[in-house]
């Protein structure tokens, strides 16, 4: 009796799994040389954007814990390991708030630049990195706090950034109505974070409580 229920329980395992499979799935994983490593390694390859591990593992018809671990097991490799003799990759196997990705691994931005753009790296102006570092540390934010912390307009680099992906527009002000900005999802995925949370404290790079109160200067001068 023990054995059949066990038989009957395998059944419809195997029943539900192929129920799950889309209908233009007519492989398993273990047909390729390499298997799952090697499937998911296809996929993020000609993926133009992060890929979850829900995605995957509804494509390639397996459990997620087995993608994660795949995963995972991957991007170990990837970074070698001196004491075997194993080089580093020149990519990485990134994880973000979209999902997984291949990425150049930052140390070789000179390298990739210099191919892409012949040396005239496109680059965020200091304006364009100030603004962003206030959107994303205070968000969110106007364009009015913006620019008064900046004590410039800012509309032209925040129209830049908001070009670029890297801000968006995300409710409004109930006092002034104007436009709250936020950082975006593919500000996380260029700046490799899971979360706002992982932003690297300001603390270090602030000035000290002397520095701001020097004699013989304000600290109510106005913002030219």
């Amino acid at each position: 009796m023990g054995e059949r229920n066990e038989y009957d329980e395998h059944n419809g395992q195997t029943e539900v799994a192929e129920q799950s499979r889309p209908e233009y799935v007519d492989f398993t994983v273990d047909d390729f040389p390499g298997g799952l490593a090697a499937c998911l390694e296809a996929i993020l390859m000609v993926a133009d954007q992060p890929q979850t591990v829900e995605d995957m593992a509804r494509v390639l018809v397996v459990d997620e814990s087995d993608v994660e671990d795949a995963l995972q097991a991957l991007r170990t490799e990837y970074e070698g390991d001196a004491a075997r003799g194993i080089r580093p990759r020149g990519f990485e196997l990134r994880h973000t708030a979209r999902g997984w990705q291949f990425a150049n691994r930052a140390e070789f931005e000179p390298v990739v630049s210099a191919l892409v753009t012949d040396g005239q790296t496109a680059r965020l102006s200091q304006a364009a990195l100030e603004a962003l570092a206030i959107v994303a540390y205070r968000q969110p934010v106007t364009r009015a706090q913006v620019a008064a912390i900046r004590g410039v307009n800012s509309d032209g680099v925040i129209r830049s950034l908001a070009v670029r992906g890297l801000i968006a527009e995300n409710g409004m002000d109930p006092d002034s109505r104007a436009a709250l900005l936020v950082t975006s999802e593919f500000f996380l995925d260029q700046m490799g974070l899971n979360s706002l949370d992982e932003l690297p404290s300001l603390a270090p790079f602030l000035p000290s409580v002397a520095e701001m109160t020097r004699p013989g200067e304000s600290d109510e001068e106005p913002v030219s």
